[in-house]
Parts: C-alpha cells; sequence; structure tokens
C-alpha cells in the first residue's frame, strides 16, 4: 500500500564490480567523495599602466555604453522630479524619440539603404542627446544636467577602468620576454585547476 501509484526507476549510477584500491572495502574510489576546488573570482582590478587603463576604459564603454547611459539618465530624472516638471516631460518625450529609433532600426530589414547606409545610429543618438540637452538648458534645467554629469560621469568611468572582462582575464603576463605585450590570461590557471 505504501507504493500505490509510485513507479520506481531503476538508479542511473553505475558502481564498480571491483575495488580500486585494496584497503578500500566500500568497492568506491576515494576520489569520487573529493569535493571540488572552490574559487573566488572578483570582476574588478586595477590596471597594471595607463595604456591598460585607457584599453579598458574604451572596452568597456563600448560594451557598456546601454548601461551607462540608463544609470546616468535615472539619476537625472530623480533630479528633476522635485523641481523641474516641464524638464522631466521633455527628457521623457526625447527618451521615447530615441527608443523608437531604434526600434524602427530593428523592424527595418538589414539591406535598408536609407537608414543602414548613410545614417549612422550613433550619429543620430548623439544629436538627440545633444537636443535633450538643449531643451533642459532652455528649460532652466542646466545646473541639475551639470550635477548629475558630475556625479555619474566619475562613477562611470572608475567602473570602466576598474572592471575586468567579462571571461574574467588579466590585462599583461610579464614573462621572460619583458614588458607583457598586452596579452589577455585567464585568471584561473587550467593547468593548476585539474589538480
Amino acid at each position: 500500500m505504501a507504493g500505490h501509484g509510485t513507479i520506481q526507476r531503476p538508479s542511473t549510477m553505475s558502481t564498480p564490480t571491483t575495488p580500486t584500491d585494496p584497503e578500500d572495502s566500500t568497492g568506491k574510489n576515494r576520489d569520487d567523495f573529493e569535493r571540488p576546488e572552490f574559487r573566488l573570482v572578483c570582476p574588478f582590478s586595477i590596471p597594471s599602466s595607463t595604456e591598460a587603463a585607457s584599453l579598458r576604459i574604451i572596452r568597456n564603454l563600448g560594451h557598456f555604453a546601454l548601461y551607462y547611459t540608463h544609470f546616468v539618465w535615472i539619476v537625472l530624472f530623480i533630479a528633476l522630479i522635485p523641481e523641474r516638471k516641464v524638464s522631466l516631460i521633455y527628457l521623457v518625450i526625447m527618451t521615447y524619440v530615441a527608443s523608437l529609433y531604434l526600434l524602427l532600426l530593428r523592424a527595418l530589414p538589414p539591406n535598408f539603404y536609407l537608414l543602414d547606409k548613410s545614417i549612422d545610429k550613433s550619429i543620430v543618438l548623439g544629436l538627440i542627446a545633444v537636443a535633450t540637452m538643449v531643451e533642459l538648458i532652455v528649460t532652466e534645467a542646466g545646473l541639475h544636467l551639470v550635477i548629475t554629469l558630475a556625479a555619474t560621469v566619475p562613477i562611470v568611468l572608475i567602473h570602466a577602468v576598474l572592471w575586468v572582462r567579462e571571461d574574467f582575464c588579466v590585462e599583461e603576463r610579464t614573462g621572460g620576454g619583458g614588458g607583457g605585450g598586452g596579452e589577455l590570461v585567464p585568471l584561473v590557471d587550467e593547468s593548476t585547476a585539474m589538480v
């Protein structure tokens, strides 16, 4: 009655038939019971030189551009809420225009000549950003814009300098050749990880 309605499946684990270690009376290999080594990997590190820092900034600004833009936009949005309602409306309208443009680019076929070849996406988004800044200055929210940029741009740059690539690589390996050469190597050495 206890097994009524249940289906028992055979075990999929195979057990060795002969003991691998003569002193082991259970017939199991002792290596099967060892826990894997735990390694803590931090995606942040200080670059070794100014060239490595500038390379990281360029790479991370390209990779995290949308996230950095959203961060600055959210801080500016929160700064405009208490006092500048008209500026807030203009900011939302320009965000809506930029979102519609990006959605239009995705909806068009890839070989559409007008938007694909002649107009670059970064130029249009730059013009929208400049128009938004001009609107904020005209509506007397320029001080909010300057304070927001002064507060968020250093945070963005610090993140861009300290963030290592998503596959957790070290910028340089100083070997026998001297200088390093900017070679990317993994933080966890593969040869020692399998031991």
